[in-house]
């Protein structure tokens, strides 16, 4: 990597297309004033501790991409010190695609999506597996969410990025949705009451 946290992902490809296009000289100014973050920070908390997914991209020594959607809790993608990640690694379908690439390349990118509140967080880094630490699995286990953890995956950050919020489609999940399901299905229940009062009143 350069001397820009940023460079990460800014490769010299890509800033040549970056002069090409136009958009370099405001990506410099954003290298001079400090680039992407590279530790946790009170922002990256906050938004972690709402989501229940994330997408996890890895890539084998080939350079073959894989991504993974994983899902647990709200805030199961933990905080583990300033430049750590860690999450539980839950039973699936035991391809095990994800262990094999880390294994022989540890890249890896960690997109964060809030759709709801059309936000988004990408962040690079390095991905290794942990098994046997019951104290890790134990910080990580999540009382909430039947998954079984096998084992821990801990991802060390190198560089993360603020996406706007241009062009995502906003989506709910249902745990967003059922509240407001509730109160509507309360409020129908409280109206049609009140119609049948008036079509049939006790007096």
């Amino acid at each position: 990597m350069g001397p820009y946290s940023s460079d990460i992902a800014f490769t010299p490809s890509v800033k040549a297309i970056q002069t090409e296009k136009g958009s370099r000289s405001n990506y410099a100014r954003m290298e001079q004033g400090g680039g992407w973050e590279t530790t946790v920070t009170p922002e990256l908390r906050s938004f972690l501790a709402e989501l229940d997914m994330f997408y996890l991209g890895t890539a084998n020594a080939q350079g073959q991409p894989y991504i993974q959607y994983r899902g647990g809790s709200p805030g199961f993608l933990h905080v583990v010190d300033s430049q750590t990640l860690g999450f539980g690694d839950f039973a699936g379908n035991r391809q095990y695609i994800t262990l094999g690439n880390i294994a022989e390349n540890p890249k890896a990118f960690i997109f964060l999506m809030d759709y709801a509140r059309s936000r988004r967080i990408k962040l690079w880094g390095k991905l290794r597996m942990v098994e046997g630490d019951a104290k890790l699995l134990e910080q990580l286990r999540d009382d909430a969410y039947p998954g079984k953890v096998e084992r821990a995956l801990l991802f060390e950050i190198e560089a993360w990025d603020v996406n706007c919020p241009q062009h995502i489609h906003r989506r709910f999940s249902q745990t967003q949705i059922a509240p407001v399901i509730e109160q509507l299905q309360a409020r129908i229940a409280e109206l049609e009451a009140q119609l049948q009062e008036l079509k049939f009143p006790k007096n």
